[in-house]
């Protein structure tokens, strides 16, 4: 077969952020639910669509859910229900509040921590990457950091054997889980057991959206290292509705102090949306010195209204935050939905259309899956 003839290799890249994560699920889910609809048949499995999921943080939740073939519905209300006891403090928005913070927030964030692995194995089981591998054939690309050498590092299904040697193979997807979304401030670190068996040791890992809360370039290279020169490379993107872009300061009030960057949460939500724009544009500058026709789209979505703003922190989780995000993603799936009348003069519109329209019917994905009764052993 000539890489003329050859299918176009997919890829999805999920951004991280926090509870808006709530928002990504929910997209995915509806427009899916649309497209199942138009073509008669009950659902779609839409992570079976890709050969390659990139995802980072509350991306990587949803990464792996799509790959397991769990329905996005399961994640959004994962989040709905669990997210109050994940995120139980917010971050403290004075000197006072930081105070009593100092030692009430270590106990909230074990807790959390425990909330979400009993939430994550219910839905994942103990499947780890291999099995993902084996059973689906989805590649799975997850960042973190590992905290002993402050190094980036990427959990992977054996998609590219030379490289990673099947280094990730028996690492559960609940540890890969919380792993990524190990968030300095919001969340505890991950202490996750080597899974060789051969030792008592393991690593310590922090959230993977401290280097690539936008994980496209992730995406861009594994693809580049898995196809021929020649096979078409198309990587769909979503972020986590972020924050309308930009803000107007006044020269008199440069001397932000610890309080004004909420302990540090502000300067996240900023690193967070300033990812989004400059990985997407460095990803497409590549993407166009490549033996490649490589097409990298950011699913469309509606501007920001102003009165979801409050809402949109990254630990934010009260119930009418968690309804207008669910409403956000409404609105822009059926943006999308509709963007499709335009498929035959629009780029965009024509491939996600054809995406979506080849997404296999949902059979029994989650029939390989390990049993939820023993989960994986995080610290």
């Amino acid at each position: 077969m000539t890489t003329s003839s050859l299918p176009p290799f997919r890829v999805l890249s999920l951004d991280g952020g926090g509870m808006r994560g709530t928002y990504t699920a929910t997209y995915l889910d509806r427009v899916g639910a649309a497209f199942a609809k138009r073509r008669g048949i009950a659902a779609v499995d839409i992570g079976a669509a890709f050969d390659l999921i990139v995802g980072t943080s509350t991306g990587g939740i949803i990464a792996c859910a799509l790959a397991a073939g769990v329905p996005l519905s399961d994640i959004v209300n994962l989040y709905v229900q669990h997210g109050p006891k994940i995120f139980s403090r917010s971050l403290p928005s004075g000197v006072m509040g930081a105070i009593p913070d100092a030692w009430k927030r270590p106990p909230a964030l074990a807790a959390g921590t425990e909330v979400l692995r009993k939430a994550l194995v219910e839905k994942l089981g103990t499947t780890t990457l291999g099995d993902i591998y084996a059973a689906r054939g989805i590649g799975l690309a997850i960042p973190t950091v590992e905290m002993s050498q402050h190094r980036a590092w990427v959990f992977k299904t054996p998609h590219l054997k030379d490289t990673t040697n099947h280094r990730d193979d028996n690492y559960a997807l609940v540890d890969v889980c919380l792993a990524t979304t190990a968030a300095p401030i919001y969340r505890a670190m991950a202490a996750v057991d080597h899974p060789d068996n051969s030792s008592s040791g393991f690593n310590v890992f922090v959230d993977g959206g401290l280097w690539a809360n936008n994980p496209v370039l992730i995406g861009l290279i594994d693809a580049l290292d898995l196809t021929a020169p020649g096979q078409e490379i198309q990587i769909f993107c979503l972020g986590t509705c972020p924050m309308p872009a930009g803000e107007q300061i006044a020269r008199s009030a440069l001397d932000r102090g610890l309080g004004e960057w909420k302990f540090g949460g502000e300067a996240a939500s900023l690193a967070v949306d300033a990812q989004q724009f400059a990985y997407d544009h460095m990803a497409k500058k590549l993407a166009r010195h490549v033996n490649r026709n490589c097409t990298i789209i950011r699913f469309p979505s509606e501007k920001v209204p102003a009165a979801l703003i409050p809402y949109l922190d990254l630990d934010e989780t009260r119930s009418e935050a968690m309804e207008a995000l669910i409403n956000q993603a409404r609105t822009d799936a059926d943006m999308t939905n509709s963007k499709c009348a335009y498929a035959g003069t629009d780029v965009e519109a024509a491939l996600i259309c054809g995406l979506f329209n080849t997404v296999p019917p949902r059979t029994d994905p989650l029939a390989f899956r390990a049993s939820p009764a023993a989960g994986p052993t995080v610290a």
